[in-house]
């Protein structure tokens, strides 16, 4: 009969440190520990940036005591906010608005030449002017005198049309003034440059005019 035959057992040998797979494979577990550690380290690391302590308006310059520092982490974003570790610069107005708390963003400061808005004074009821604070953001409506009918006994209007929208508040005068009918409260609003001279036209014709305000924008009570 003629015998099978028998298998020979083949010994396991431990790895060598010689062996370059077991090497490469070190270097990978090494490698991998090291980028979590870094990803890990970065995603806990904290920057110190500029949030704005109060409502800011365009054309306002800004100054240190209109920021306050805050912690945050932002990742990539970081570098599009303004960084609390250099010097403000002198030249630096605000072009866009912002609120209480928001951080800062490069994007809405720049030099003053830059600024496109120029405040008007526009006479309105106490009533309307009564929540508005620098900051709010409101709609100007107008309502102008029907041909014909200027003068002080004005009593047909044609409107309301609405030559303004979203454009902030850059101040409301305490007191109301003493107007020919009523009294009256002046508040500033922050005009796109090229509409001025419509509204300028407007307040000249006798218009009334109304501010309405925008919903979720700051307002004396509250934001």
């Amino acid at each position: 009969m003629t015998q099978l035959a028998t298998p020979t057992a083949t010994r396991l040998r431990r790895p060598s440190l010689r062996d370059s797979r077991f090497i490469i494979g070190v270097l990978l577990v090494l490698l991998s520990t090291v980028l979590g550690a870094v990803v890990l380290s970065r995603a806990d690391a904290t920057v110190p940036r500029y949030a704005a302590a109060g409502p800011l308006v365009p054309g306002q310059q800004l100054t240190s005591a209109d920021l306050v520092r805050v912690d945050v982490r932002l990742g990539d974003l970081d570098q599009a906010y303004l960084s609390a570790e250099a010097a403000l610069p002198s030249d630096t107005w605000v072009l866009r608005e912002l609120r209480a708390g928001e951080l800062v963003p490069v994007s809405a400061l720049g030099p003053q030449a830059l600024i496109a808005v120029q405040p008007v004074s526009l006479l309105v009821d106490p009533s309307a002017a009564a929540s508005l604070v620098q900051g709010s953001v409101v709609d100007v409506y107008v309502n102008r005198p029907a041909k014909g009918a200027a003068g002080s006994a004005v009593d047909a209007w044609q409107g309301p049309e609405r030559v303004l929208e979203r454009v902030s508040v850059g101040r409301v005068e305490e007191s109301a003034r003493v107007g020919i009918a009523s009294r009256e409260r002046a508040v500033a609003v922050l005009v796109p440059v090229e509409r001025v001279k419509g509204l300028v036209a407007d307040i000249d014709l006798g218009a009334k005019i109304t501010l309405v305000l925008v919903p979720g924008s700051p307002t004396r009570t509250g934001s």
